[in-house]
């Protein structure tokens, strides 16, 4: 079975880097992604408008690549996180989180029993086609998949050595837009209050010995946090990268016109 590829680097202390798909709902994505050398994808159903079968699609295509797949579920519901994990994500994204308990019960939805209430509904693909017993695919699930939990506002940041506490969870990502108005510096992504805030998740994980992660808009932003010790780094998305690229060479060929 499949190891958990993003899982081995943050326990070996190294950076894991990664970008979103949040518009496009081609598998090309995540076979660029993955041929550019990104170590995740990102994808996102709580601000993308994907299908189930969408997911399922760059999710498996996620699997045919060396990247791993993981799925920012929409909501903290149990059937969201088990039937992301059932179309074979290697991980799950909970969003808005500010509630260690309501955190803990999250946990159980990902985990196959003893460890929590997760059905089993693994099929031969989500093996690898591997003749294994329901133990094996039990176990290999329960210690492969990845679990983060977002830190987005200060009731979050208040609770946060709580939620670092709670038994499964690998890594808190701060989502720093919403947390900068949270604090009232809205898109001012390095305003002092806000470094200060991320800089203190980076803190709580250490004393928890859990990954802290970050997605941001910029590589400038994605290096400055990475030097800061940062693991789980996720920068721009898909319709972000094709914007800029568009816009640039426009830019580019329309100043090449006006000056013949």
């Amino acid at each position: 079975m499949r190891p958990n590829r993003t899982k081995q680097l943050l326990q070996q202390g190294k950076a894991a880097l990664g970008c979103a798909v949040v518009q496009t709902r081609s598998a090309e994505i995540p076979r660029m992604f993955a041929a550019a050398g990104f170590d995740w994808a990102f994808i996102d159903t709580e601000h993308g408008g994907f299908t189930i079968e969408a997911v399922q699609e760059l999710v498996r295509t996620c699997l045919l690549t060396s990247i791993t797949p993981i799925v920012r579920v929409s909501d903290l519901q149990y059937t969201l996180v088990a039937r992301a994990l059932d179309q074979g994500a290697e991980g799950v994204l909970f969003p808005r989180v500010e509630d260690p308990e309501r955190l803990a019960q999250a946990v159980t939805w990902a985990k196959f029993p003893p460890q929590g209430i997760r059905g089993y509904g693994l099929m031969p693909q989500q093996l690898g086609y591997e003749a294994v017993s329901f133990a094996q695919a039990i176990e290999h699930a329960n210690s492969e998949t990845l679990v983060i939990s977002q830190v987005e506002t200060q009731r979050a940041l208040d609770c946060c050595d709580e939620m670092a506490a709670v038994p499964g969870v690998d890594v808190l990502l701060v989502g720093p837009a919403d947390l900068s108005i949270s604090l009232g510096v809205g898109g001012e992504f390095e305003h002092p209050k806000l470094i200060a805030a991320i800089e203190g998740v980076i803190e709580c994980c250490r004393r928890h010995n859990k990954s802290a992660g970050i997605q941001v808009r910029n590589a400038q932003l994605a290096k400055m946090w990475m030097e800061k010790g940062m693991q789980l780094i996720g920068c721009m998305s898909e319709h972000a990268l094709l914007w800029n690229a568009v816009k640039g060479l426009a830019t580019e060929l329309q100043t090449a016109r006006d000056g013949l």
